[in-house]
């Protein structure tokens, strides 16, 4: 087994390994851009992607301080409540005030938003079962090592990203 490499170092090495990434990527664009969709049910929502985005993450991660979702997105406050706003008006996010911290205001998703989350993830699902169906076993192998390294990569890049937190001290010891 090959020692794990971090991110960084793993940019530079190799000189194929630039064009191997640039070739999976342009793949997976192509995958994307070519696989037959529902257009009309991405198309019935009614909501942008900036507002898709909002709504996915309050899903996925539960509820958020409006500040915290300013952090996420990389984008200004006035940005988000706008988005936010347009959301709650679907009725897709709620928005109230923190009650240990009147000054904040939480985000979240409702039952609509999270119904509908659930829908884009199921037509994604059903996508995916059915490419899965056409491979022959040694692709979907491959198929699932891919996923596997992918997964691997996830968490190495997750753990780079997230400081570890100082170890407990024992119970008596010097500190």
């Amino acid at each position: 087994m090959t020692p794990q490499r971090s991110v960084k170092e793993q940019k530079g090495a190799g000189s194929r390994r630039p064009a191997d990434i640039a070739a999976i990527v342009a793949g997976y664009e192509k995958l994307m851009a070519g696989y037959p969709t529902e257009g009309a049910v991405f198309l019935d929502v009614g909501i942008t992607m900036a507002q898709a985005k909002v709504l996915f993450l309050v899903e996925a991660v539960g509820e958020l301080h409006m500040s915290q979702l300013v952090g996420r997105l990389g984008v200004s406050l006035s940005t988000v409540s706008g988005l936010v706003e347009r959301l709650v008006e679907h009725g897709l996010v709620s928005r109230r005030d923190d009650p240990a911290d009147r000054r904040q205001v939480v985000v979240g998703a409702t039952s609509d938003g999270a119904a509908l989350v659930d829908r884009f993830r199921q037509l994604g699902v059903g996508q995916l079962n059915e490419l899965l169906m056409v491979l022959t076993d040694g692709e979907l192998d491959d198929v699932r090592r891919g996923l596997e390294a992918l997964n691997r990569a996830v968490d190495r890049v997750v753990r780079q990203r997230v400081p570890e937190a100082p170890a407990a001290q024992a119970p008596g010891a010097a500190g």
